[in-house]
């Protein structure tokens, strides 16, 4: 194992995963710092695609980023069969990757309105 691999930190996993997304032109990047809110991990990086196929392609590229760089995988992915709102749970960091509807509907960062927010790239849907 690297040290890179060893040396990460659930910081700079999410913003790997926010990168990643960005290449693969993911919209509206977030990444909401829940530290000392919740317990049961540090951030969500929440992003979207304007379709369900980009939804997966981005899926994709954060799973074999995050395999590559720090050698993990997410401890669970629900969502891939509809493809409108992808979960990857990588424990430290929750990846959601939303189709531009479903993000609107359920407004996952609006119920965490009071996390710290960095916007890693925005766009419009």
């Amino acid at each position: 194992m690297t040290t890179e691999k060893m040396a990460t930190t659930p910081e700079k996993m999410a913003d790997l995963a926010a990168e990643l997304a960005s290449d693969i032109k993911a919209l509206d990047i977030l990444r909401l710092d829940l530290r000392g809110m919740i317990g049961y991990t540090d951030y969500f990086v929440i992003c979207t695609g304007r379709t369900d196929r980009q939804a997966r392609a981005i899926h994709d590229a954060i799973h074999l980023g995050m395999k590559s760089r720090y050698g993990i995988l997410p401890g669970r992915v629900e969502g891939m069969t509809q493809g409108n709102w992808i979960l990857m749970d990588y424990l430290d960091i929750v990846v959601h990757v939303f189709t531009p509807e479903t993000r609107e509907y359920y407004r996952l960062e609006q119920l965490w309105g009071e996390a710290p927010v960095h916007a890693v790239g925005v766009g419009s849907a």
